[in-house]
């Protein structure tokens, strides 16, 4: 795609949408960061129909250990991989009350280092919470990438180097949110609908749909 099209394309996704945000629910840099660790392999309406009932519970590091392990999987076990997650919450937890004073760190190092937090995690806090302008690669962002031929890449890794590379600075810190919603909701994996498509004209993808629901 040429520097042209990909300001072209980033414009009118964000004159359809001027303040794109993630669709899971949080009122601070915690609850943010215990959304996106249950997100994994699990819906975002899936997620937040569990936090409505456990935020109100506990929704800091000290109260989440207050729970204990099995109390937290009473509260997120319509989730996937629940038994898993909740191990990490807890452990992460734990770190965040004894080496950040229950505070979420703004460094990626920091976050990685906790558990069940990878990179894309990391992406997604220190740009949501925090307003850096990193980009979070997961499945919509990686298709709508490559298919488009925004930002080709065969990894996950490439695909987040090449879109830090290409996508206009004015649009950096909100990319993330734009690609994943508009992967979501239009550039969809087995029907796209191009028909409905904002930036159908600027799109490199060959097999185009008429398909608009």
């Amino acid at each position: 795609m040429k520097p042209a099209d990909r300001i072209e394309f980033f414009r009118r996704l964000r004159e359809l949408n001027p303040h794109p945000t993630t669709e899971l629910e949080y009122t601070s840099p915690f609850e943010l960061l215990a959304a996106v660790l249950l997100s994994a392999q699990a819906t975002d309406v899936g997620v937040n129909k569990a936090t409505r009932k456990l935020f109100p519970v506990a929704n800091t590091p000290a109260g989440i250990l207050a729970l204990g392990e099995a109390g937290l999987k009473g509260y997120i076990n319509t989730i996937g991989l629940y038994n898993a997650k909740a191990a990490n919450l807890i452990a992460t937890c734990r770190i965040l009350v004894e080496q950040h004073d229950g505070e979420v760190p703004r460094d990626r190092e920091s976050l990685e280092a906790l558990p069940g937090v990878g990179r894309k995690t990391a992406n997604v806090v220190m740009n949501t919470a925090f307003g850096e302008p990193t980009i979070a690669v997961d499945t919509h962002i990686f298709r709508v990438s490559n298919r488009t031929g925004l930002a080709p890449g065969k990894t996950v890794d490439a695909v987040e180097q090449k879109l830090l590379k290409v996508v206009p600075a004015e649009f950096k810190q909100d990319a993330h949110h734009w690609l994943i919603l508009h992967g979501r909701y239009v550039c969809k994996a087995r029907k796209p609908l191009c028909g409905a498509c904002p930036v159908r004209d600027l799109c490199r993808f060959k097999d185009k749909t008429d398909a608009t629901h």
